[in-house]
């Protein structure tokens, strides 16, 4: 047994208790006090120097241990979703408010674990490196890693190390798209609905014609777009003329440069809606993310990292509750609940959702990997995928990932050849 498996053997039930804590205190974007905290708290115990409000966020912190190079990031994230709470069984059992239905739980955990072992074999070994944890709020809107990148936070690493739960175990070759994240807002006159139309000028309507607009338009884009929208506010009353109202938009495609384009012809549209109603509009961008840049140097090393680590098994009541699970979920694995660890396959493929991760990949090299917190076919933000976050199959994923990312950064500060071909590698893409 090698010092970061000692390391795991050694502090199993508190790594599943710190998780078992998140889960159980679910907290939106920009609220995770209690989390950030526990974690916080977690890598302090581990001997590492905590430092609060990274990038400016009162949820932010960087754990940082040792000197020297190679700089190791790990980057952990733990907000939660709004509507997803859930018990850890196999059927539909709501908890009011929010809920992991991203995972996040295991996933700020496991790279904490991940650096704390990592730590573990230097001091053991002796040898440099320098080790930092970043706690990031906020990335189920798409928020604390951009802050924080934008802030200098990411600067001088030599790598950065995440991961994310799945229904599958690989590394991630996945490039998220592109995103804007924009709030539009229209400025009318009240009035009486009934008594007196012609005096009131109507933000709603200007929001409603906006969408209209914007839902002619998805014929006219490449099929990478992706372009979705709630209403925050249309009024309080149907007999009084709206004089607010506001949407949120998220703009998504294989690039900036689709999303920039996507994203002028929207404001044009409010504008236009704006025009038609005799009305005023601002827009507002809460966020803007990259493509995600694969550095596939750091996805071979750590592939190798995962293969030389045995896949979780799972015991006949696991697998009953997976079975569960994807009957009260209708999933459709076809009974088939679990796989090995998937192939490498060396090819980047687009995938139609964003992370804010792809910020920190234009800045540094950086590797995801993926591992079945969940069993096949459970999506993400969903009932199901809270529910196996807060269970023993998240648990031991999580714990497979983490040893995966430890083994993998020891392997970078083992042999600095492989950190000097990927940065080689980022610069040149």
């Amino acid at each position: 047994m090698d010092n970061i498996e000692k390391w795991f053997y050694k502090n199993d039930d508190k790594i599943k208790q710190t998780a078992k804590f998140i889960f159980e205190n679910p907290e939106l974007a920009l609220e995770e006090r209690k989390s950030s905290e526990c974690l916080a708290k977690f890598m302090e115990q581990q001997g590492f120097s905590i430092e609060w409000k990274a990038g400016g966020l009162e949820t932010a912190f960087v754990a940082t241990w040792g000197e020297g190079e190679p700089i190791l990031g790990f980057l952990a994230e733990y907000d939660a979703l709004p509507g997803l709470g859930q018990k850890p069984v196999g059927e539909r059992c709501e908890v009011e408010g929010s809920g992991h239905g991203c995972g996040h739980n295991l996933l700020g955990v496991g790279a904490a674990s991940a650096a704390a072992a990592l730590k573990n074999e230097l001091e053991s070994t002796g040898k440099k490196a320098t080790i930092k944890l970043f706690g990031c709020p906020a990335e189920e809107i798409m928020y604390g890693k951009i802050i924080m990148a934008e802030q200098g936070c990411f600067d001088g690493l030599s790598a950065a190390i995440t991961w994310h739960p799945s229904d599958v175990n690989r590394v991630g070759e996945d490039i998220y798209q592109a995103m804007d994240s924009k709030k539009f807002r229209f400025f009318g006159t009240t009035s009486h609905a009934s008594g007196s139309p012609h005096l009131g000028r109507s933000a709603l309507d200007a929001a409603e014609l906006m969408n209209v607009g914007v839902n002619y338009l998805r014929e006219h884009v490449t099929d990478d777009i992706r372009i979705h929208y709630v209403y925050l506010d249309g009024g309080e009353k149907a007999n009084i003329v709206p004089d607010f109202a506001q949407t949120s938009y998220f703009i998504r495609g294989k690039n900036r440069e689709h999303v920039d384009e996507v994203s002028a012809r929207i404001e044009r549209i409010a504008q236009g809606a704006a025009l038609m109603t005799d009305t005023r509009y601002e827009s507002e961008l809460v966020a803007s993310c990259m493509e995600t840049k694969l550095n596939f140097t750091l996805l071979d090393t750590f592939y190798n990292a995962m293969s030389n680590i045995l896949v979780p098994t799972y015991t006949e009541e696991e697998i009953q509750f997976a079975e569960s699970i994807s009957k009260a979920a209708n999933l459709k694995n076809k009974g088939k609940y679990f796989d090995g660890l998937h192939k490498f396959k060396n090819k980047a493929t687009d995938i139609f959702v964003s992370t804010d991760v792809s910020n920190v990949s234009h800045l540094v090299p950086t590797v995801t990997l993926n591992t079945a917190t969940a069993c096949k076919g459970t999506p993400l933000h969903h009932w199901a995928f809270t529910a196996q976050a807060g269970s023993s199959i998240g648990y031991k994923s999580m714990i497979y990932v983490a040893k995966s990312m430890a083994q993998g950064a020891k392997m970078l500060i083992d042999n600095s050849e492989i950190l000097v071909k990927a940065v080689e590698e980022h610069k040149s893409i």
